[in-house]
């Protein structure tokens, strides 16, 4: 994925009000930042950020934390926070690899994975999200009861991930091949991509998986 440089998002990012800096200074420590003990959502690799905006738009009882790696990207969401008087969203410029270290054991009790990239070729499979890789590091701040919600519109990458989660000790709560007309999609929050792909036909994939 090529991605165009958007002039000054870094430095944007790094002053901006929205964005937490040095994050791993606060792990264990989120609610301290929010000011409340409500349930903690995360988003990794969020995007433009319409999905996680509108959450917390219609969630002001959970707090979300938006993760994205690239500044070029996450600047469109701040841009999009900038308009919303949220008390209950921040982001993180940070590498996925690395979010193990800025969450404290059972700190998180749902994570998004919204079509995510698909690493295509087999040697790369261990930097997919919902490797077995990845998944052994949500276990480490994930409650117990907590959920992993994931879509895509990519078939061979949703095979892969229902086999990772089985092979890695996860339990399926719940899953569908087209989203958009199961059961599933009552509540159902969009995001950039989503709309884009269903709007060519194409269906979207979707699996709720939790800790056994």
């Amino acid at each position: 994925m090529r991605l165009r440089n958007v002039r000054g998002s870094k430095e944007e990012i790094e002053t901006n009000e929205y964005v937490i800096h040095n994050p791993e200074q606060h792990k264990g420590k989120w609610k301290e930042v929010f000011g409340n003990d409500n349930p903690l959502h995360i988003e990794i690799g969020m995007g433009k950020g319409k999905f996680i905006c509108q959450l917390a738009t219609e969630n002001p009882d959970i707090n979300y934390l938006g993760i994205e790696k690239y500044s070029s990207v996450l600047i469109r969401g701040i841009e999009k926070r900038k308009d919303l008087e949220l008390s209950n969203l921040f982001f993180l410029c940070l590498d996925a690899e690395t979010v193990n270290n800025v969450f404290d054991k059972g700190e998180v009790e749902r994570i998004y994975l919204n079509f995510s990239d698909p690493w295509p070729k087999d040697r790369h499979a261990r930097r997919r999200l919902t490797s077995k890789e990845f998944l052994s590091r949500y276990k480490g701040f994930l409650k117990e009861e907590g959920e992993i919600i994931f879509k895509t519109d990519n078939r061979l990458l949703f095979d892969f991930s229902l086999e990772e989660a089985e092979n890695a000790g996860w339990a399926l709560v719940n899953h569908t091949y087209d989203l958009h007309n199961s059961e599933y999609v009552t509540g159902n929050v969009m995001t950039e991509y989503e709309e884009k792909f269903s709007g060519l036909g194409n269906p979207i994939h979707r699996m709720v998986i939790k800790q056994k």
